[in-house]
């Protein structure tokens, strides 16, 4: 998406942009009816067949973006309802967190087999021969298959010699890994909250633009404003991000010119994750349990939560790298807030959790952050600096990759127990990450040490990032290669009495 869905992203980030100017100028809420002007001006539509439901879809997603639910077309009350209650500087939370904007939705067909126009009416018909209920009638003008009958084998996709039979399913259902996405009578997607485990995936996939999440960003921006020490904490991820050529210490320098105190690395807190799971895994298994899944992701850990709740306590029970970084800060300033700065939405449901929520305030995503920067015309790659940033060793900086929790806890593992030989495996994508739990469920993957992420390619895929996972793969490895901590255990920033 990152690459080729380049129209979506802008409209999501023009979103982003407009409500951050909306609150760094101190205009009123109302103003969000001009905005939808200011973005889309003109008579003549861009994305869609009339101006006039690009600017009710725009409508509905900068509701969003102020943390308003998304209406239906049945509901045609004023777009500045419910206004007063979002227009606070705390965090406001309406659930669900993911929402289908139902009059940007295309009500796209699930799971269907049809024929197309590269259909030759050929002689042999070997998509009739084939169909097991009989669904495929031949005509001279190419095939016709019977949806009622049709089961989706995909026998006549295989046999057809012109390659004239699609089989396809909706995108935003297609890419769910836990079959959250229905339809509503409509045919529009639904998504099942009870089942979601916010990975974003939908948010991603979804060519209609018609999927977004809640944002923080006003209240957060308001929160700034009132005077309070805000501090940032941001993800290992964020290398790469806004720019080819942005230092990571430009990225933190622009962070505090929108009016944050400072900005730390959450590596620093995966440095502490890596120390607390690795003293777990070495402690607790196989002694008192089979195996050990880690507990950075929050989607996978909700995926476990709400399918396979016998083996939860098989996942790690120490902190995510987020949460005490989050620790670390209010430990020294408890007054503060603290914002989460991250490509991941499901971290906004997290950040609510009852052991959470008193550390960490608020949560946005990386296009989020650009949207602020954009707003205040902060260009971080013209920023001079002069701080260098350290908080985090080289594996604590790698978390941002699959495989780089797994390797962290590993290697520190060896430091510690260095006869000890641990095995791996690793998920990326919830598909994958449910097949593991499975068979790890039927006691096949005792021993290990099981990693799971919900987003492919590890937190660098994430919903909320803003360029390819190839370009970030290589901007994590170099800013990992310059720490000069090798190991969590090395980090002088965590005292020695934090280090287990």
């Amino acid at each position: 998406m990152k690459e080729s869905y380049i129209d979506v992203i802008n409209i999501r980030r023009l979103a982003f942009q407009h409500i951050a100017s909306i609150a760094y100028e101190n205009r009123p809420l109302s103003d969000i009816q001009k905005e939808v002007f200011q973005i889309l001006p003109g008579e003549e539509a861009k994305y869609r067949e009339n101006i006039f439901r690009e600017r009710a879809v725009m409508g509905e997603r900068l509701r969003l973006t102020l943390g308003l639910d998304a209406r239906t077309a049945d509901r045609t009350e004023s777009m500045i309802e419910g206004i007063d209650e979002i227009d606070v500087d705390d965090r406001v939370y309406n659930p669900p967190l993911v929402n289908v904007i139902k009059i940007a939705c295309e009500a796209c067909k699930e799971n269907t087999v049809e024929v197309s126009n590269l259909c030759r009416a050929c002689l042999a018909h070997p998509c009739v021969n084939v169909c097991p209920k009989n669904a495929i009638t031949y005509t001279p003008k190419g095939s016709i298959i019977d949806q009622d009958k049709c089961i989706k084998c995909g026998r006549c996709v295989k046999e057809c010699p012109y390659h004239a039979i699609v089989h396809y399913d909706r995108p935003c259902s297609a890419s769910c890994g836990v079959k959250a996405i229905k339809s509503d009578k409509l045919g529009r997607a639904e998504i099942n909250d009870d089942v979601c485990v916010a990975c974003g995936k939908c948010i991603q996939t979804c060519p209609f633009g018609a999927i977004t999440d809640k944002s923080e960003i006003y209240q957060l921006i308001k929160q700034i404003q009132s005077g309070k020490d805000v501090y940032a904490i941001i993800a290992p991820s964020f290398v790469g991000q806004f720019g080819a050529g942005t230092k990571p210490e430009q990225i933190f320098e622009a962070i505090r010119k929108l009016g944050f105190k400072d900005v730390i690395e959450v590596g620093l807190g995966a440095d502490l994750t890596t120390l607390n799971e690795a003293k777990e895994f070495n402690e607790s298994v196989p002694e008192e349990r089979p195996f050990m899944g880690t507990s950075c992701c929050y989607s996978r850990k909700l995926m476990v939560e709400k399918n396979f709740p016998e083996i939860n306590s098989l996942i790690s029970d120490s902190s995510t790298p987020m949460v005490y970084s989050a620790h670390h800060i209010k430990k020294n300033h408890p007054d503060c807030k603290v914002v989460f700065i991250g490509p991941c939405i499901s971290k906004k449901l997290e950040a609510l959790q009852d052991n959470v929520k008193d550390y960490v305030d608020f949560v946005i995503t990386f296009e989020e952050l650009m949207g602020m920067f954009v707003a205040k015309k902060i260009e971080p790659n013209e920023i001079e600096i002069s701080k260098e940033i350290m908080d985090s060793s080289k594996t604590g900086r790698n978390y941002a990759v699959s495989g780089g929790v797994a390797d962290a806890v590993v290697k520190r593992l060896k430091e510690i127990n260095p006869e000890r030989k641990v095995e791996i495996e690793n998920a990326e994508g919830l598909f994958d990450c449910v097949t593991l739990v499975k068979l790890a469920s039927k006691g096949l993957k005792n021993g290990k040490l099981l990693e799971g992420m919900a987003c492919i390619d590890g937190c660098i895929g994430g919903p909320g990032t803003v360029i390819s996972t190839a370009r970030a793969k290589r901007s994590v490895k170099k800013f990992s290669d310059e720490s000069i901590f090798s190991s969590p255990f090395d980090n002088t920033n965590i005292p020695d009495e934090e280090k287990p």
